[in-house]
């Protein structure tokens, strides 16, 4: 079961390693997410689920063979700390890069190597009806805006708040016990 020290337990001892093929560490690429969310005046919710978006790469041993699912994995080790306003846009944030592969004609061309990579192996592009079908979900918005801050959170030495103000942010939206 995932606690807020475990999380901090988990980018302590696994979010030095390289983000996929990017050339930062899965703790920066956590925190520009989440700063990227907080400059734009998200709510908080939303803020940490850009925060812990990736929290499943942290958990489970990937391959860049296998998409193993890493946003399901987050989302449900989540699901006992927080509410939906955080876990469903975290379980959605893959489905919401293949949504704007379909809709949006620019913006298979802003994604890095590494994310078309990722792309193939989470199934490629949605056709018209996964589009729609993933549009009529109720946390697709926040889904596409956390996607959003995600293809931008890959800059080289960018300064961000430690890990401990997302976190205490995060505390703020625990589930009430």
């Amino acid at each position: 079961m995932l606690t807020l020290p475990r999380i901090e337990s988990l980018f302590a001892s696994h979010g030095t390693a390289y983000y996929g093929g990017e050339a930062i560490s899965q703790t920066a690429h956590a925190l520009q997410c989440a700063q990227l969310a907080e400059q734009a005046g998200e709510p908080e919710p939303l803020i940490v689920a850009a925060f812990l978006h990736d929290v499943g790469h942290l958990m489970l041993a990937e391959s860049s063979t296998t998409d193993m699912r890493h946003q399901e994995a987050a989302a449900d080790a989540l699901a006992e700390l927080f509410g939906p306003d955080v876990t469903e846009p975290i379980r959605l944030h893959v489905a919401a890069k293949r949504y704007l592969c379909a809709v949006d004609a620019g913006y298979f061309s802003t994604l890095s190597e590494a994310s078309v990579h990722s792309l193939a192996l989470q199934g490629g592009p949605y056709d018209a009806t996964q589009a729609r079908a993933f549009a009529a979900g109720s946390h697709a918005d926040a889904a596409v805006r956390l996607r959003r801050y995600d293809d931008l959170a890959k800059v080289v030495d960018l300064g961000t708040p430690p890990v401990a103000h997302y976190v205490d942010m995060a505390a703020r939206c625990l589930r009430a016990a």
